[in-house]
This record gives structure tokens, sequence and C-alpha cells, in this order.
């Protein structure tokens, strides 16, 4: 396996109906309650040993630990003073766990955790909910709006249910470190869809759970809410004695079951097996109401009608002379809790609409949808610790051998792209969140982009995907955990962070948080510059300023087109065969940015040009047209292409093929009809116009009318609901690549490169020139377009999808997708990426 990543990952859960059911089987996530289940040249810079000065010293301690699992010696970016005091404390808890419905956890490695889960009927079969699935079939869920910081409000659709979560935070005095919080569950259940099985009303499970260790103390055997609204208690270092309290004006069964366990990813089992225990002996579909040894896990059931509201409370600090316990408790439950959260909402809607002014640029219903991008984005963000696992290959009598080593433990506070299927960090897709997060807050963004920067090892790479904890291990196939340290990812980084300076050029922020950009800037600046020196010695091409991506498989026989998972693109069509002599268009535009990102924080900062490292003149040579042209255009089709080892002519063949020993069986396997030679290889798609989104291309060069009428040609990318990801001529245009690995960059539409592309037009329709006006009729079309289908898609499926089909616009694949397909929201607001 050349490596892994999301389109791994993803091949594993979506390629097709075998792969999926094979991962759901080993899921220990909410299966239904087992009563009832059946059974080179360096550009600009020459070859040098890379950050010599900051090789370790002591040779020794290299022998000890391997390069690739040593931290960057350098100090940390999160270890400035301003991610400490307030800022830190105010993060400090949160809705963190992004892969259940509804998750709050404290960004600390052992920390004590809470979540809900429910019942439904379906088939006769009781089920229970708790981590996001896309079997479960909810009709919507997410949070419509989130501030990301001390506010939250999600609608979840499940089966004639409709549960509504409310999150809040409260920091007053005698309040733990950390504050107070509090979530309002209200349900709603239409009689005429639910079913006569499940009885009289709605079964909701609330859990607390320390990862420490600590004891949880139940406070009574016979809970009741209106005599006594105490459930809980505790102790920990981090936040002193705690309680939880449950209130509500409904009338409530409550049941309750205390666990012991090392283990936190697996709570949906332990609950299932309670239930279907009590089942067998009673007959009743109750918690036990008993409780191992010192538990460390207290799950509470509540049992409602038809409709009922209940808040739960968590009290921090409790042991302070000044907590004033009731008093806290009692204002954050019943009328106190409900104008506190509507003056949230109020809030979150008019900064909504300060910062992306949508009121005069579109419906009422797109803003609708353009707060349930931002608010899930900004609600999926998540707290992870653990150690990713790297792979290690080593040569041992002519074939390839994979050991694994572990990352140093570290922690990722991140933006997640899909709650389901992807609730972790995958860094390219990071840089796109960026875009949106950092306009919505400064200082949450820069936090995120700093712990990524702190996972940079030794030689200046970060692993792409960030596979931390068993609750993440728990939701990967094993043998797509491990990462590549010789593959890359695209450093979207750098978009973000280029938005950010040309904020500060513009005067968007106050003083203050100018002050602390610049001492982040000032912190990061030799984790980015070695960033982009691993690029430019382990990504470079044979000749001068060209690069490619390494990690392709050259020796695979059941690929049509060996995947490039390091880009990103995956599937997307390359050089036939891998090889050293290829050129990937798109990783020079990185690249490109790179520089100018570089280049542009040392002039904010007043940074002396280092001798070998001057970012201006790599910047030059890499936008210099006529060497990019020399390099990757093709005059026929008007196109900039990659240029590699090459045939068209590759066909999956059924053939019996030898497995093992005395053994064959007949599989689909990769046929070469044509000897392949060094060429451009002419696939038109999002690669080929990275040049454009760069915004390389001069305006009045005829190039740019070129890619213009490319853009807008029906026969190649141009569709009424966004621009396909691969050009409807290309050979393998909605190919198979494998036999159970459908099209995913080969047609599909994507909202992020739809908006680099729409950033490009933007800039173009505003530069003089002959094609300013064809420009501007494009992207004014294309902008419509995008925003009609997303919003068209929401509304009729309740979710944002990952990608967009090319032929009727419908969401495809991973939902509610509000990664990078959040960017509509700038796309509403007309806000785009600046280079």
């Amino acid at each position: 396996m050349t490596g892994n990543g999301r389109r791994t990952t993803r091949s594993g859960e979506r390629s097709s109906s075998e792969r999926l059911n094979r991962h759901r089987e080993r899921s220990k996530y909410g299966s239904f309650i087992p009563m009832f289940n059946n059974g080179n040249f360096k550009v600009g810079f020459g070859i040098v040993l890379f950050l010599s000065h900051y090789y370790l010293a002591n040779s020794a301690a290299e022998d000890r630990i391997p390069r690739v699992v040593t931290p960057f010696p350098a100090p940390k970016i999160t270890d400035l003073p301003q991610f400490e005091g307030e800022h830190k404390e105010s993060l400090y808890w949160g809705t963190y766990r992004p892969q259940v419905y509804l998750g709050i956890r404290a960004r600390t490695p052992k920390s004590l955790i809470a979540g809900l889960m429910w019942i439904v009927v379906k088939d006769g079969r009781y089920h229970l909910r708790h981590v996001c699935k896309h079997e479960d079939n909810l009709s919507t869920y997410g949070w419509t709006k989130h501030n990301g910081r001390d506010f939250g409000h999600q609608v979840l659709v499940d089966h004639g249910m409709a549960i509504t979560t409310g999150f809040l935070k409260s920091k007053v005095e005698g309040s733990g470190y950390g504050g107070d919080w509090a979530v309002r569950i209200n349900v709603q259940i239409d009689k005429s869809k639910w079913n006569v099985e499940f009885g009289r009303g709605a079964q909701l499970f609330f859990y607390l759970a320390d990862e420490a260790g600590n004891a949880l103390n139940l406070s009574r055997k016979n809970l009741n809410v209106h005599t006594d609204s105490l459930v809980a208690s505790g102790s920990r270092e981090d936040i002193g004695d705690w309680q939880l309290h449950l209130k509500s004006m409904d009338d409530l069964e409550l049941h309750y079951s205390g666990f012991h366990t090392p283990h936190f990813h697996n709570l949906s089992n332990l609950v299932e097996e309670n239930l279907a225990s009590q089942i067998r002996k009673h007959a009743r579909l109750l918690l036990s109401d008993s409780s191992d040894d010192s538990p460390n896990v207290l799950v509470f059931q509540i049992i409602g009608g038809f409709s009922f509201t209940t808040d739960v409370i968590f009290i921090s600090g409790t042991d302070s002379e000044s907590s004033i316990v009731e008093k806290r408790a009692s204002s954050l439950t019943g009328t106190s809790l409900s104008n506190q959260l509507k003056y949230k909402e109020q809030a979150f809607d008019e900064k909504f609409e300060k910062i992306f002014n949508l009121a005069e640029k579109v419906d009422s219903e797109s803003i609708s949808v353009g707060k349930a991008a931002v608010g899930n984005l900004l609600g999926g963000i998540g707290y992870f610790y653990g150690q990713s696992k790297i792979a290690v290959s080593r040569i041992s009598n002519l074939s390839e051998h994979v050991d694994y080593i572990s990352y140093w433990p570290a922690e990722l506070y991140t933006a997640v792209p899909c709650r389901p299927s992807f609730p972790r960090g995958f860094l390219w897709d990071e840089g796109f969140h960026q875009l949106i997060i950092w306009r919505w807050d400064i200082h949450i963004s820069l936090d995120i982009i700093g712990h990524w920067l702190d996972l940079m090892n030794a030689d200046g790479w970060i692993p792409r995907e960030q596979i931390l904890g068993a609750e993440a291990l728990s939701r990967v196939p094993e043998e797509y955990v491990p990462q590549h340290p010789t593959n890359g990812n695209p450093p979207t980084l750098f978009l973000a962070l280029n938005g950010i300076i040309n904020g500060l050029k513009n005067n968007e922020f106050t003083a203050t948080d100018k002050t602390e950009i610049s001492l982040f800037l000032e912190r990061a600046f030799v984790r980015l510059e070695a960033w982009f020196q691993w690029f430019n010695t382990t990504q470079s091409g044979k000749q001068m300023s060209s690069y490619y991506w390494h990690g392709r498989n050259n020796r695979t026989i059941y690929e049509l087109s060996p995947k490039t998972l390091s880009s990103g693109f995956d599937d997307y069509p390359r050089a036939s065969h891998p090889s050293a002599d290829e050129r990937h268009v798109d990783l020079r535009c990185w690249m490109l940015l790179a520089t100018d990102c570089l280049q542009y924080i040392e002039e904010l900062l007043d940074k002396e040009t280092k001798p070998g490292k001057n970012y201006g003149s790599t910047a030059k040579l890499l936008s210099d047209v006529e060497l990019l042209n020399q390099m990757h255009f093709d005059d026929a089709h008007g196109a900039y292409f990659d240029f590699g080892n090459h045939t068209e002519k590759i066909q999956l063949k059924w053939k019996e093929v030898e497995i093992g020993h005395n053994h064959t069986a007949r599989q689909l396997v990769r046929v070469v009809l044509e000897k392949p030679v060094l060429r451009l290889v002419p696939h038109i798609g999002y690669v080929s116009l990275f040049p454009f989104m760069g915004k390389i291309i001069p305006s009045g060069s005829w190039i740019l009318e070129k890619q213009l009428e490319l853009i807008s040609n029906h026969s190649l990318f141009w569709t009424g609901y966004g621009l396909r990801s691969l050009a409807t001529t290309s050979s393998l245009y909605m190919k198979f690549n494998s036999e159970l690995e459908g099209p995913y960059w080969r047609g599909q539409i994507w909202i992020n490169m739809n908006y680099r592309i729409l950033s490009a037009l933007h800039h173009y329709s505003k530069e003089n020139g002959p094609y300013q006006d064809r420009a501007k009729a494009i992207y004014k079309e294309l902008r419509s377009n995008l925003i009609r289908n997303i919003v068209r898609n929401y509304q009729q499926t309740g979710f944002l999808w990952e990608q967009y089909d090319q032929n009727n616009g419908k969401g495809k694949g991973s939902h509610p997708f509000t990664g990078w397909t959040s960017l509509v929201v700038l796309i509403m607001g007309e806000e785009y990426d600046i280079i």
C-alpha cells in the first residue's frame, strides 16, 4: 500500500456495499440492542542540508529516537502566552466530541466526558443512537447555530422523533476551572410517525464518564428530579469538586447504571448489554438501577412522554466557599436558561450578518443554510489526544516490509470534515476550514493552526490524517491507520494564513488582535519554513522548479490508474506509470502559494532575507508563466497538464490471477496495451485549472481566454450545478479505478475547487483586460448555480454533502459534510482567498 489518507479510508467505507458492510461489521458503535439481533535540484535554494542548525546535537539521543518521530526542535506555537490564561480557560469545555450526536469534553487528555443516547424502534428492533452514522438514516442533524465557544443549537430528526439540544457555558464567581455548562434537551414526537411498539414516549440516556478513572458518585438510588435535582458528583484535579443536576417541569421517569471500565470508545456497548440483560431477566427495557464498585461511568435513562424538556447542568468547583451551588444550578435551568440561550442565538445571528453580509446578496433560505454550514463547522470542532502510527518501510530479500512506530503523544484541536465519516483531523481539509473560521474567530483559528504546526517532526513533515485516541482508532480500518512520512498533502494552511495577512493589510483586526497575529507568525515562521523546505527537498522533480507527489504505487496490477492519495485528488488521472520523471502542475502551484505567503510574512515581520532562502526570487521563478508553459501547457487543448510516463491505452480486464500456492482467482486487473512514453498527460480537470486558480496567468493573455472557454464548455467542465472535477472528454471520466473503487474525483462536483475557481473568476472580473467581462459573466452564473443547488439539496435532504452529482446535482457521499462544503457561505458573501 502506497499510503493512507481520506480517500483510502473512504474507499473502505463507500466504494462498494461489500466494503461498506465489512467496515460496519468492524465497528463497535451503536449497533441495535443484542437481545433483538438475530445473531535533485531544489527551487531557488540549491541542494542544501535542510535546517542543519536544528538537527539534534546529541547523536545518542537520535539513535534512540528516530527522526521521523522526533518533534521539531523549536518552541511550540501553542505555548505562546496568548493561548494560555483566559483564552485557554474560555475554551476548556466544549462540544469537542464531533463523532457522537452530542458529546462534551474538556481540552485535556484525560477528561470528564458527557454525551447523549436515545432509542428508536425500526423493523421490529430497538436501535440505540449514540455515534453519528449514515446507516441510522436520520432525516437531518447538525448544529444549526454554534459560536465555537459557549453556545450551540442542534436539531436531530430521527423516525418521527425531533430532538433539539442547546448547549451553554457559564463562568461565574466560585466556578471551577473552565466554568459550568448546561444542556437543554427538548423532545417532540410526531405520533403519526411513531412506532406503536415503542410505547408512550421517548427514552434518552445521558452519561458522564471520567477518562482519568476517578470514581463518580451517584447522589441516591431513588432518583426523582422533582424532589432533588442532584444526580451525581465527583472530584477532579482540574476543576475541583463537581455536581451534575437534572431538572425538568415534566413528568419524567429516571433509571441509572454505573460501570467501571478502562475503555470509553464503546460506551454504547455497555448500555446495550445492560438493557439486553434486563430484557432477558425482567422483560423490561430499563437500566438496572445498579452500579459496579467505584464506577467511572454513570448513565441516566430519562423516560418521558411524546413531548418533554429536561435540563442537564454541570457545576464545577463546588468545594469553593463562594460556590453558591443551588443559585448557579438554578441560573442554568428553566426560564433563566431559556433567556440565555435566546440571547446567545440572537448574538450568533448578529455576528453572522456582520461577518458575512448576506442580507443583500442572497435570500432568507440561503442565509439559513449558510448559518447551518457555519454552525456545524464550528460545532464539529474537536479535541483529540494520542499517538499517530507511522509506517517505516524497509527492503529485505528484494521485497518491501512495513513496520510501524508511534509518534510522540500529542493533542490536536481541529475542525473535522464530516462527523459520521471523518470525525478527525485532515491536513488539507483544515486549510479550507480555516478560511471560514479565521473570519469568525481569529483566536480559535490561530489556536487550531498552531496545533497543526506543532505536530511537525524534525524533518518538517506533518502527518496528514490524525487518528488520535481509541475513539478515533475504532472508526478506521486497521490497514488505513499508518501515516507514510515520504508522502505530503496540499499545504492549504497557507491559504488561511494568506487570508489573515491580507486582513492585517486591510486593517480588519483590532490592535490587540494585530499584536497577537504578529506574535503567532513570528513563532510559526520557522515551522512554516521547515514545512516548505520539506516539500522542496522531498517532492521536487528532475527539472528545475518542477515537483511531483510522492507515494504513487508503481507496482499495482489492480488499479486502472495508480492513485495519488497525497495530492488530495486520489483517483484523479495522472501519468499511467508513476516515475521520478513526473511533473504535477497542482503541486507546483501549491509551492508558489507557500513561497508567496512566506515572503509576505518576512515583509510583515521586517525579517532579513537569509542566504539561500530568498522567497521573493523563488516566487518569481515559480510564477514565471513562460517556464510554466514550457513544462505544463498544451497548445492543442489550451490547457495545463501533468507530465510523465504515460499511455492512454490501459484497461481493466478479468483474468485468472494466482493467489497463494496452487490457487487462482478470477480478478479484474490492469492490462497495458501500449508502451508508455514521456509526455503531457491529456486529462482536462481541476488540476488543469490550478494556474488559473493561482491567478498566475496575466489578465491580457490569450491563455486566460482559453481557460474561460474550458470552464464554460458544457462538454468539459460546465454543468448547471457547478464545475465537474474531470472533463467528459477524459478517457477516465466516471470510470471505476478498480473492481471496488468507484469514481471519486472523476466527474463529481466538489465545492472546495469550485470555490477556488470562483475566487479566480472574481479576481479576473476586477482586472482590466480583454476578458474582464467574460470572466464576470461566468462568475455570476457559476456562483448562482452553486448556491441554488446546495440550498436546494439542503432543503430536500437536510444536509450539506461531500460532493454533488454532475448530472442531476444531487448530493453524494458523506453527509452532513460541513467541512469544505461550508465554503458556500463565503460564496454567498463573495469572500474569496486573495493571493
